[in-house]
């Protein structure tokens, strides 16, 4: 829903809207010099809606993780770096609180819906849309 808004603000944005995760995303990714991800957050003290800017290596797991299943972004990223993807070179990741990111679905909380032009605002502001 944040990205449909931010399309409608500035509809020169080209927007990909995906389930996609992990190595996934790389097809998705690759050939673009600026990158904006938005994502759900479930936090511990957050409240649903609130919004945090994130850095890939915020996102970065444990250095024992060999699991190749649940890729995160982070690895993903390097990954597509390593293999000589044209990657972009500017990356900003959004996460914003939800009350529930368990389940996947359409639809967000009211309290979601509502500060949703409110987060679309402090993304253009934070990426000079």
């Amino acid at each position: 829903k944040v990205a449909q808004k931010l399309k409608e603000e500035n509809p020169k944005l080209e927007v990909i809207e995906t389930s996609e995760a992990g190595i996934a995303l790389l097809d998705l990714i690759t050939g673009y010099d600026k990158l904006i991800i938005i994502d759900s957050i479930k936090t511990e003290k957050g409240k649903p809606g609130d919004l945090y800017k994130l850095e890939l290596e915020d996102l970065k797991p444990a250095k024992d993780f060999s699991s190749s299943h649940g890729v995160g972004i982070a690895t993903a990223f390097e990954l597509g770096q390593r293999l000589g993807y044209s990657m972009p070179r500017y990356t900003s990741i959004y996460a914003v609180e939800a009350k529930d990111n368990t389940t996947f679905g359409e639809k967000c909380t009211r309290e979601v819906k509502e500060r949703i032009p409110f987060i679309a605002k402090q993304i253009i502001k934070g990426e000079k849309l």
